[in-house]
């Protein structure tokens, strides 16, 4: 749907770039709707939900042991994140006011990062192999950012639309710090039943274990390691 969703805008923007936030414009209604529908979902516990975002909740926690410490992640990878993704969207958004960027160009990276969302999730995610080193979705520490992640560039466009769209991420992130630094223990491997393998119904890791058995598979086949010669 998101994929389907950045297609749609992609093409009203190159045959009409007028169209692209207009209030009449009925595209931008959907894609509006879409992702407040998506965000308002996560504020409350649903079975629908990945597991990496629902752990904020009481109901997925249970107890491993009571004199167990949770482990959970350094603030110093957190921060490294959040430092990485404004320099990133400081540089589109100094393109922005230099006139080599426009409105629709920022849209469509919103919508871009929406679907590199996904796949994240499915089969390759940048902030757990460089920076979080998590184990999984299920234990990301920075689940619940991704709205917030998606929104930043319509920072650069007041809009009724925009800034709504980036007022409920922000909201949707403080409700999850919040969490985090109320409950530290659903939010760790070691404490937190519920985060255990076993446990999971998802299996979201073994599309990136397929992808990186294909790779290894076709990377062998079409670039043999070399002989060394003696």
């Amino acid at each position: 749907m998101r994929s389907l969703l950045f297609l749609a805008v992609l093409v009203t923007y190159l045959l009409d770039k007028t169209e692209i936030l207009t209030y009449h414009a009925i595209l931008p209604m959907i894609v509006w709707g879409f992702f407040v529908v998506e965000m308002l979902l996560r504020f409350f516990p649903s079975k629908l939900e990945s597991m990496g975002c629902q752990k904020q909740f009481a109901r997925n926690y249970e107890p491993i042991g009571k004199d167990i410490a949770p482990t959970n992640q350094s603030w110093r990878r957190t921060a490294l994140v959040t430092a990485v993704w404004l320099a990133l969207n400081g540089v589109i958004g100094a393109l922005y006011y230099a006139g080599l960027f426009d409105r629709g160009v920022l849209i469509l990276i919103a919508i871009a990062y929406s679907v590199c969302d996904i796949i994240c999730i499915l089969f390759f995610c940048p902030f757990q192999i460089w920076f979080m080193k998590n184990r999984c979705c299920a234990t990301c520490r920075i689940y619940n950012w991704d709205f917030a992640m998606m929104f930043t560039p319509l920072v650069f466009i007041p809009s009724l639309y925009t800034y709504s769209l980036l007022g409920c991420a922000l909201i949707l992130l403080l409700r999850w710090e919040i969490a985090y630094r109320s409950h530290p223990e659903r939010f760790s491997t070691a404490t937190n039943k519920c985060l255990d393998c076993s446990r999971c119904e998802e299996k979201l890791c073994s599309h990136k274990k397929q992808l990186k058995g294909f790779l290894k598979k076709y990377k062998s086949k079409f670039f043999p390691p070399r002989e060394s010669n003696r």
